[in-house]
């Protein structure tokens, strides 16, 4: 939709809103109900815009190893198959993505990207190495799709309670999807990995705040007259870019 310079000017003079994790379930119910989003639409979308800006934050000229390769380490929840559609895309931009999914989702969206990854001959590794001098070596970076808002953290168990223990010693980049795993959404959180890049979808959480590190929004799709009603004050995006840099 296009608007009047005073009517942009007027938006962004308020500061963009963080969301907390009630607020962004109302939102995406609201996408899927009244707007008809289809879920593996929305996953494609923000799986998409999660790659881009991980070639924005991590351009394959500026990897030190020689092969561009990634760990893309993904839960068995929505981020889990964001991150499996993440992993693709990369493979399309021509990165060389692994992907580690411990416990895979008998959801049929989940086993749908699953087999694309799978088709695009994306490698599954069969356990995570402990020894995080090995993952140090062999990759460039981690992606970490583990943990999104949709879980509990009181909920996270094996084997994601060791993965999260193995990810705090890496010492590559790690680049986490919508809120770093660990982190209570709402709040900031001492518990968690420490991302080097946070990659918020749709709108910011309000853990977030307390980030400190690169920052990027992913998924320029929400509805114009969704982003008033909830007062939410994105920033524009440039040009045609489906991501945009905090």
């Amino acid at each position: 939709m296009n608007h009047s310079p005073g009517e942009n000017e007027a938006e962004t003079t308020e500061p963009m809103r963080y969301l907390s994790k009630t607020e962004m379930a109302a939102i995406e119910t609201e996408l899927l109900t009244d707007y008809r989003f289809g879920q593996q639409q929305l996953i494609e979308i923000w799986g998409h815009a999660c790659a881009v800006a991980i070639t924005k934050a991590y351009p394959l000229s500026s990897l030190t190893k020689k092969q561009p390769t990634v760990l893309v380490i993904c839960g068995p929840e929505q981020n889990g198959a964001i991150g499996l559609v993440c992993a693709r895309h990369l493979r399309i931009f021509e990165y060389e993505p692994t992907i580690f999914y411990p416990k895979r989702s008998p959801d049929n969206l989940h086993q749908d990207f699953t087999i694309q990854c799978e088709k695009m001959d994306i490698p599954f590794l069969s356990y995570l190495p402990t020894e995080v001098q090995l993952i140090n070596d062999a990759y460039n970076l981690v992606i970490d799709a583990i943990v999104g808002p949709e879980i509990d953290l009181k909920d996270v168990r094996e084997p994601y309670s060791g993965i999260l223990v193995t990810l705090k010693q890496v010492k590559i980049p790690i680049a986490s999807v919508d809120v770093p795993s660990g982190w209570d959404v709402d709040e900031a959180s001492k518990d968690g990995i420490n991302p080097e890049v946070l990659i918020s979808l749709t709108v910011p959480k309000k853990c977030a705040t307390s980030f400190t590190g690169k920052h990027f929004l992913a998924g320029r799709f929400l509805p114009y007259d969704m982003q008033k009603k909830y007062e939410l004050n994105l920033p524009e995006f440039p040009g045609t870019d489906c991501f945009i840099e905090l």
